[in-house]
């Protein structure tokens, strides 16, 4: 019966490989440690002694996220949808409104409300937005269904 002289990993050979993962294992831990501890230093929250440069009020930045930042991206989405919502109620009020006497297109609340409610649930905070945008008037500062369902709304652009 021959046997094959496959090469046996003594040892030596094995307390060397862990060793290698191990080495490995240790500076990736390493860069890993140091790559937090930069990012700490920038924390507002964190308990590290190095505060970071603050923008103050006035200055180019104030009250924005950093640019290139997952939260300027998520506002920046967030603000698009929003305005996808306000064009999709103003062409419903032009849709469903009758023309008024300056010849605007006008709707009821109560009836906006019924129409509106099956595409988004979110009509009064729509209806704030476009007429902050100068988009929509209606008397009042808020509208609440049942109580407010004869204010009028008018389209104005």
């Amino acid at each position: 019966m021959e046997t094959d002289d496959a090469p046996v990993q003594t040892n030596d050979d094995w307390a060397e490989t862990c060793t290698v993962s191990v080495k490995g294992l240790t500076e990736n831990w390493q860069k890993w440690s140091n790559d937090h501890c930069e990012y700490q230093k920038h924390n507002p929250f964190s308990n590290g002694k190095v505060i970071p440069p603050q923008v103050q009020r006035g200055q180019e930045g104030y009250g924005r996220p950093l640019e290139g930042s997952r939260t300027e991206q998520r506002g920046k989405d967030a603000h698009s949808h929003i305005s996808r919502e306000v064009t999709e109620l103003c062409r419903v009020i032009m849709e469903s409104g009758e023309s008024g006497d300056d010849g605007r297109p006008a709707v009821r609340f109560g009836a906006l409300f019924e129409r509106y409610v099956t595409i988004s649930n979110k009509l009064v905070g729509v209806l704030l937005r476009a007429r902050k945008q100068g988009l929509v008037h209606f008397e009042g500062e808020m509208l609440w269904q049942g109580r407010d369902d004869g204010v009028l709304i008018t389209l104005l652009e």
